[in-house]
This record gives structure tokens, C-alpha cells and sequence, in this order.
């Protein structure tokens, strides 16, 4: 998720166990044009298993995007063909290519055909309601050497409204015998298991219910293959984890751009601890306020150390 699974947070989902963990989309002719961002983005140190998330339209920048991916020590190159966003769309990328099968295939063929490592692609239902093409595109996938495909229960015009269709997943189950992923919507181990069995999938991909809870997707995994429903991790925890992902990402990006990378994850793991206590949305903005408008690295977390401590004793009263 772009803007979301920087390094730091890919290290902290390791931390808690998380499967897999993918990096943020990274076009492949910015990557191939040696983009500062680009390589900040598929940078991997303490992620377990590396997946670089690539998106093109152009079968010479993806080919040579998965080379870079590959040389700078990917163990998996992970196509998106299912950002729904306008701004990569417009350029023929992400989900546009629900609408042109025929050059998703070339593209995949040319990143299987540059690398020696697995291939995997990201993709929804299709454009619209009138064009699902995902079993289609996932059986072509196949042919032309993919390992693996993840699938988001939603066709691209419906952006993040409505509800994920995973029952329409388990057409592509049934089209492929490669693995599987389900993706949308998955915010509760009740959820993991309903779209388990709904969609047939083998494996299940947590995406906004991550934000806040790095933890998640580790719980998930291990609910999956346990049933055993970890809790929370302590408001202690939770409060040092923050307080550690803060300082990653001054680190990561430098104290200006850090700061500004912090704040949403900030604003949503409060909401996830206020949530969980039963205290206002008011509670949350009164603290997020206080939080972003402060600039000093230590003072900053400083104010995360109170806001917990003081959420710690109100859901203890």
C-alpha cells in the first residue's frame, strides 16, 4: 500500500509474523531510472522474505524494473495490475490493465522472462461489473509462468465502496492451480475464516486493517493456521511500538518528510487503542491535535507516551 508499507512498517509486520510482506508500488521506469524514492521503496533489510510490488505498462520497463528488483536482492517481484487510483490508471498501469488482458499477458510474460525468481501478480475482479476478467487473467497468469495471484474482491469502478465480493474469488480459485490470495475487506479472524471458505483461497491478504495494527496480519496467519484468536498486543506495546516506528521513520526519510510520514500512522494507531478502550473519536482528535502540532523529535514522543499511558488508565477505571 503506498504510503503505507515503508520499511519500518514492513519490519514491524515481520516482527509480529506476517507471512509476506510487500513493499510499497514502485513504477518500474522510475525504479529503472535509478529514482532515489524508487530504490528508498524497495529497500528490504528486516522484512523476512522481500517482495517488490511493481507497476508499468510497458513490457521494457517492467522487464527491466524486475532486473533492478532481482540484482538488489528481491526474492519475489510482485506486479500490481489492481490500483485502482486515477493517477495510475490514466497512465495505462494498475487496474487499467483489467481492460487489456492481452497486455497484461505481455507484461507478465516479459518479467517472468528477466528474472529467475517467482513472479506474482495483484489484481481485481476487472473493470466493472460487465467485465470481470480475473479467471481469465489468472489462467493466462499461469501459462505465462506466475507463481501466485492475489485478488481483491472489488472490480476498479468500485474503488473501496460497497462491500469485497469474495465469493466471485473462487472463479479464479477454480481457473489456476497455482496458490490463490484473497484480499478486501479482511478486518476480523471472523473475516479470515468467511473469506477462506467463501472464496476458497489459500491464503488471505490484510490491507487497511493494517493501518494502526501492524500486528494484524501476523494474528491473522497465525488464527489460520492455529484457530488459536491472539489478543491485542498490550497498550504498553502498543505505545513503544509507535514510539519505535516514529524514530524508523526519522531515520528512514530525515526529520522533515519523517515527521510528516508519521503523523497519519500516529492519528490511526490512536484510533485503533481509543477503539478498543471505548473512548470518543473525540479523545482521538484532542490527542492528534496535540501530537501533530508538536515538532521536536522527543516531545513528540513524549506526547505518545502520555496519550497511551493516559488511555491505559481510563479503560482500566
Amino acid at each position: 500500500m503506498a504510503g503505507i508499507t515503508d520499511l519500518p512498517f514492513r519490519r514491524m509486520a515481520n516482527r509480529y509474523g506476517a507471512g509476506l510482506v510487500v513493499s510499497e508500488m514502485i513504477a518500474c521506469e522510475w525504479l529503472a531510472g535509478g529514482a532515489a524514492e524508487a530504490q528508498l521503496r524497495a529497500e528490504s533489510a528486516g522484512v523476512g522474505l522481500h517482495v517488490v510490488q511493481l507497476a508499468g505498462c510497458e513490457t521494457r520497463w517492467v522487464a527491466e524494473g524486475a532486473r533492478i528488483a532481482e540484482a538488489a536482492g528481491a526474492d519475489i517481484v510482485d506486479l500490481n495490475m489492481g490500483c485502482p487510483a486515477k493517477s495510475v490508471t490514466t497512465g495505462a498501469a494498475g487496474a487499467a490493465l483489467l481492460r487489456d488482458v492481452e497486455g497484461a499477458v505481455r507484461l507478465m510474460e516479459a518479467a517472468v522472462g528477466a528474472v529467475k525468481i517467482p513472479v506474482t501478480v495483484k489484481m481485481r475482479l476487472g473493470w466493472d461489473d460487465d467485465s470481470i476478467v480475473a479467471p481469465e487473467l489468472a489462467r493466462r497468469a499461469e501459462a505465462a509462468g506466475v507463481k501466485m495471484v492475489t485478488v481483491h474482491g472489488r472490480t476498479r469502478q468500485q474503488f473501496y465502496k460497497g462491500k469485497a465480493n469474495w465469493n466471485a474469488i473462487r472463479g479464479v480459485k477454480a481457473a489456476v492451480s497455482i496458490p490463490v490470495v484473497a484480499n478486501g475487506d479482511l478486518e476480523t479472524y471472523d473475516d479470515a475464516a468467511a473469506m477462506i471458505s467463501a472464496s476458497g483461497a489459500d491464503a488471505v491478504m490484510v490491507g487497511r486493517a493494517a493501518r494502526g495494527r501492524p500486528w494484524l496480519p501476523g494474528n491473522i496467519g497465525h488464527f489460520l493456521a492455529t484457530g488459536s484468536r491472539a489478543s491485542d498486543p498490550a497498550i504498553e506495546d502498543q505505545r513503544d511500538n509507535l514510539i519505535e516506528l516514529y524514530d524508523a521513520w526519522l531515520g528512514q526519510y530525515g526529520h522533515a518528510r519523517g515527521a510528516k510520514e508519521a503523523r497519519k500512522h500516529i492519528g490511526w494507531a490512536l484510533e485503533v487503542a481509543a477503539r478498543a478502550a471505548n473512548l470518543s473519536t473525540d479523545w482521538v482528535k484532542g490527542w492528534r491535535a496535540q501530537l501533530l502540532a508538536e515538532n521536536e523529535p522527543s516531545r513528540v514522543a513524549l506526547g505518545i507516551r502520555d496519550a497511551f499511558d493516559e488511555l491505559g488508565w481510563k479503560s482500566a477505571a
